[in-house]
């Protein structure tokens, strides 16, 4: 036994393989130059699958499905076509200074020394199965793509049974991916359907018997394909190729970011994150449309006396304005759409965010990371030392940020950040809470924006909600939102093809709440949300319930959706 070592002596102690065959095994294999995987495979003494699955938990590494890789994206003439056919290695990716192989023994040192030292690239392995890798590595070196696209991406039918995303893929949206993989094919679809409907979000989320592609659609998530569990490693694997992820890390969450061009003129980004849970990865893409930055304040909902205290906070030359809200709340685009007014030739703009999510020309925008020490903070110090005229912080989390943030706000420059809470006044009072004191508070914040996003009804089938009582109104708070019954009409969603269960798209509801004199004085005495709250509503500063009763009475969106999306 103390001859063995590695995959043979694993073999061993599970009962695999006598000691002896293992022995005489590696003698052989030493002989023929193979790796002891590749000679039980290829002699029919295990088959590769069963060789992988315990050579993975040996060595401590994931399998690699090596299907999941399109073959167009392999590194071609990146390393001599006599190592690989001598090491059965074969280069599946390069990410900066790394280059993965795959291989079946990723212990063969030898291999990937010589390798590097051919490349002069960093090398590490893969552990995929022998039989593929054999099939793949042929192909490879005839550089027949149509081979190796089969070699990698050949499934049968059963393995491509229950694969439907709906919707048909224009051609020219893909004008390459006639002979991809399956899985490739499969996940582009997905992305560009989900960029047609208007999705926000694509969860890829294992169960132990089910696999499930979720849309995010005007906040709401919604199914749109179950495919075969059984390829839920090899879809978690296409996606983090794809992102530019450690496809052997699975084990940590990770983020990645995916940019795909739709068009000439017209490319879209996905900001990608991986969570290891009980059955798999979970996948997570969010949609950053760069065209969302650009609609203008005039598409994003606000009441008439709302944007006019937006655009007049943003002509400011110094101060605060703070957008607050929950995740998916549209707190970013509202930034960016501010950001983008005041973009112009004169003014020096930098923001601090993690991530960043949607690239703006003329804006200097620096990414947080966390584990060398630059964040928030420490990019804000840096910011107010490269002359600023604005200043962009993707989010006030901890008293140290808040405080420089503040100080920046009162020697002349204009910051805007987000925080996460509920409501205007809560956010006056969460600074407060986090330790800044009152006299700064009161002195730099000029302009707090609360927002949620509501569903807005499809125009071509609602139908007048004409059996709400009166007194249900009045219940509701109709009588305060300064519109007289006889002047509005409620709708109720219905649902059409032109649209999801009676809604498409989505409509900003604000609290816009400007700090008046009244307002600081109540800061500066230490008063409470429900006081700062009560003098927003004497000042005549809508709040959230009364903007989403209000887009009701406008027609944009249900009452349902409005008591969806506020409370009072």
């Amino acid at each position: 036994m103390a001859a063995l070592t590695g995959l043979a002596k694993r073999l061993v102690t599970d009962g695999v393989l006598d000691e002896g065959l293992a022995a005489d095994g590696l003698a052989e294999a030493n002989k023929q130059q193979l790796s002891f995987a590749a000679y039980l495979v290829r002699n029919d003494i295990l088959d590769a699958r069963t060789v992988a699955q315990i050579a993975a938990d040996e060595f401590g590494t994931p399998v690699f499905d090596i299907r999941a890789i399109s073959p167009h994206s392999l590194p071609r003439k990146l390393v001599d076509a006599s190592l690989i056919e001598k090491h059965q290695a074969l280069p599946l990716m390069r990410r900066g200074n790394r280059l993965f192989v795959g291989m079946v023994d990723p212990t063969n040192l030898r291999a990937l020394d010589e390798i590097k030292f051919n490349t002069g690239i960093n090398t590490d392995a893969v552990l995929v199965e022998a039989d593929k890798l054999t099939v793949a590595i042929e192909a490879y070196l005839n550089a027949n793509d149509e081979s190796l696209s089969e070699a990698l991406g050949g499934l049968d039918d059963e393995a491509l049974e229950g694969i439907d995303a709906g919707g048909v893929v224009e051609a020219e949206e893909e004008p390459s991916e006639a002979d991809e993989a399956p899985i490739v094919r499969f996940i582009n679809k997905i992305l560009l359907d989900a960029i047609k409907t208007g999705a926000s979000d694509i969860h890829f989320e294992p169960y132990e018997k089910a696999y499930r592609v979720r849309f995010r659609t005007d906040g709401i998530l919604r199914e749109v394909s179950k495919p075969p569990i059984n390829l839920a490693t090899r879809l978690a694997a296409r996606l983090k190729v794809m992102s530019q992820m450690d496809i052997s890390e699975r084990r940590m969450p990770q983020d990645g970011r995916i940019k795909m061009k739709i068009s000439k003129n017209r490319a879209v980004d996905f900001r990608v994150n991986s969570l290891p849970t009980l059955f798999g990865e979970k996948i997570v893409l969010r949609i950053l449309d760069p065209s969302s930055a650009k609609m203008g304040i005039d598409a994003l909902g606000y009441e008439d006396e709302q944007k006019q205290m937006y655009l007049e906070a943003l002509e400011q030359p110094q101060g605060m304005i703070l957008v607050t809200g929950p995740t998916g709340s549209g707190k970013t685009v509202s930034l960016y759409t501010g950001l983008n007014i005041l973009n112009t030739e004169e003014r020096n703009i930098s923001t601090a965010e993690d991530p960043v999510e949607i690239n703006l020309e003329g804006i200097n925008q620096v990414q947080m990371h966390s584990k060398i020490g630059l964040t928030f903070a420490e990019s804000l110090r840096s910011f107010l030392r490269q002359d600023p005229d604005i200043v962009m912080v993707g989010e006030i989390r901890d008293l140290e940020t808040a405080e420089i943030a503040i100080k920046a706000a009162q020697t002349g420059h204009l910051v805007l950040s987000t925080l996460h809470t509920n409501s205007a006044p809560e956010t006056l009072t969460r600074l407060l809470n986090m330790g800044v004191p009152a006299f700064n508070v009161a002195t730099s914040v000029s302009l707090i924006i609360a927002q949620r996003l509501a569903r807005r009804l499809c125009t071509k089938c609602r139908r007048p909600a004409n059996d709400i009582p009166d007194e249900i109104l009045t219940e509701e708070g109709f009588d305060d939102i300064g519109i007289p019954r006889d002047e509005f009409e409620l709708y109720h969603p219905v649902g059409c093809d032109s649209c999801l269960k009676g809604y498409k798209g989505r409509v900003g509801v604000y609290e816009v709440v400007r700090i008046t004199p009244e307002i600081a004085s109540l800061i500066m005495e230490g008063g409470n949300s429900l006081q700062i709250a009560k003098a927003a509503n004497a000042a005549g500063f809508n709040n959230l319930r009364k903007s989403a009763l209000r887009k009701a009475a406008q027609g944009l969106t249900s009452l349902e959706e409005a008591n969806r999306v506020t409370k009072d």
